[in-house]
């Protein structure tokens, strides 16, 4: 049975009698407190080393950022005071504002920001690697200035230092930006407006931080992840619910106050709750995503790819996702945001039409596949993952793969995910996950569609096409020439098979109606909410 089919017969059956077990938590009365279930376990604390989006959504509550983009998608500063460049954008000079303080009580200095700079560029394939690639210097000019010199004009700086897509570039006390960033940090010392209190960690089940008071927030009103983030709670508790009618449960009875990503199929039986409000969580939506491992046989052939591209029903895949509301879903023959400006379909037909599963075995056939084992890793503590998984092993079956499910825990795929060893001996062919609308409005914040090879993200596709069209992009004159490169790079991207986008669809959030300021964003944000 379907996960979809199971929640419809038993989650929201059992809310709906008031019988749904829920976790013994305290009642959620403190104003001072807010409880918190995140859309997955905090399995690791590494905003680096992994690009997992709740590692990331912790990190914004330890860590600063440079810049910080608002709901424009602009960079604005944050922990800069001042920057200038030159005319041609290859000198880049910057100031961090006074008073800036780790949790340790350290000072926030320019000799961390090169330290957190380094560490990072070696990670983001999609601007950290490319800044790296012009770098001449980066240097400390004074404990408030450092400087970036490059050999190449690169004027979209700002945004590199403040995106939001993961890696974001967080600035750690050196001694901690020096860790290898192929492996794993163990401190966590921040300059954000909250201290995680790793001596209450309990992964798979909880993450707390507490309220930093050396925190100065900027001027500004917070918007996004600008101007000042003001936390009015002093402690904010992330309870880890894998269950979404467990979760939803604990909501309805005051034990939590938020619940990031709550199950399509209970969100009738929360709006019908006085006393919970529900709403879409972020308008640009999501593109759902069926990485393929390019480095080892079968797919390392791109029919082998195709053929599963020529087969996946997009339909499907929104269906188990978010089911039959087509207002939330639609189908998507191509990698970037609907009704942004660079969306485009140029030679999406792969995935349009009826399916073709004749013509899928006849290209396996061509390509060699001999029933080999093909280890699909699949978070079941995701529901979002877990649905599509659920597909996709249909899917392989019905093309005549050996398909070898495999279930685990999202941390255990972000794990695994990097492994590039063969997939019989620890490595893996096919994981599901998705990408916010946010991050794939553009290449430059897009870790998914690079096809650099072995600085790509998971999957590690290379396409000396797709990165052509890519470098042209961040050239490109105007708004045409953009539109006309992304034409290419859509195609170029289709026919590679870089990835396999399964739909874009939106989810909801739900929260108590005594919380205010929750605000729509590809992120939760905790400035600004109080809790009366």
């Amino acid at each position: 049975m379907f996960r979809r089919e199971f929640l419809k017969t038993t989650g929201a059956a059992a809310m709906a009698a008031g019988t749904l077990a829920a976790p013994r938590l305290s009642l959620a009365a403190d104003s001072k407190v807010l409880r918190f279930v995140p859309q997955a376990n905090l399995a690791n604390l590494d905003p680096i080393w992994t690009t997992q989006y709740v590692v990331r959504n912790g990190s914004l509550l330890i860590w600063d950022t440079l810049f910080g983009v608002n709901d424009q998608l602009q960079p604005q500063p944050q922990m800069v005071e001042s920057y200038e460049s030159t005319p041609d954008f290859k000198v880049w000079t910057f100031k961090l504002r006074p008073g800036l303080k780790f949790h340790d009580g350290e000072p926030v200095l320019s000799k961390d920001v090169v330290a957190s700079m380094t560490r990072w560029m070696a990670r983001d394939s999609t601007m950290g690697v490319p800044i790296k690639k012009r770098l001449d210097a980066l240097e400390v000019v004074d404990d408030r200035t450092f400087r970036v010199k490059l050999n190449q004009s690169y004027p979209r700086m700002p945004f590199a230092l403040g995106k939001s897509s993961t890696p974001c570039l967080f600035i750690m006390p050196e001694r901690i930006a020096a860790t290898d960033p192929f492996k794993q940090i163990t401190e966590y010392v921040g300059s954000g407006p909250m201290r995680f209190k790793r001596d209450e960690w309990v992964p798979g089940a909880k993450a707390i931080f507490e309220k930093f008071d050396g925190y100065v927030p900027r001027p500004e009103k917070a918007n996004w992840l600008s101007g000042g983030k003001r936390i009015s709670f002093d402690r904010i508790e992330w309870q880890i619910i894998p269950d979404a009618a467990t979760a939803a449960g604990a909501l309805q009875a005051g034990e939590v106050d938020w619940v990031e990503t709550p199950s399509n199929d209970l969100i009738p039986v929360l709006k019908q709750n006085s006393k919970i409000a529900v709403d879409i969580a972020d308008p640009l939506g999501n593109i759902g995503s069926f990485r393929i491992n390019h480095l080892h046989p079968p797919f390392n052939d791109v029919r082998v790819r195709r053929a599963v591209q020529m087969a996946l029903s997009q339909e499907d895949y929104m269906g188990a996702v978010v089911g039959s509301d087509e207002t939330l879903w639609k189908t998507l023959p191509g990698f970037f945001t609907p009704d942004t400006p660079l969306y485009t379909e140029a030679g999406g037909a792969p995935l349009t039409g009826k399916r073709d599963y004749a013509g899928a075995k006849k290209l396996l056939a061509e390509a060699g596949y001999k029933d080999e084992p093909i280890i699909l890793l699949v978070a079941t503590d995701v529901a979002i993952t877990k649905a599509q998984g659920d597909v996709t092993a249909d899917l392989l079956k019905r093309i005549g793969m050996n398909v070898q499910y495999q279930a685990l825990d999202w941390g255990t795929v972000g794990q695994r995910r990097a492994s590039k060893e063969p997939p019989d001996k620890g490595g893996w062919h096919i994981f599901h996950t998705w990408h916010a609308g946010a991050d794939c409005v553009n290449p430059a914040p897009y870790t998914a569609i690079d096809s650099s090879g072995p600085t790509a993200w998971f999957g590690w596709p290379k396409s000396d096409a797709v990165q052509e069209k890519i470098a042209a992009w961040y050239s490109a004159p105007d708004l045409a020439a953009e539109k006309a490169i992304i034409a290419d790079l859509n195609k170029a991207a289709m026919e590679h098979v870089v990835y396999i986008p399964t739909g874009w669809f939106k989810g909801y959030q739900a929260w108590r109606t005594n919380l205010s300021g929750i605000t729509k964003a590809p992120f939760p944000l905790f400035w600004d909410v109080t809790k009366a």
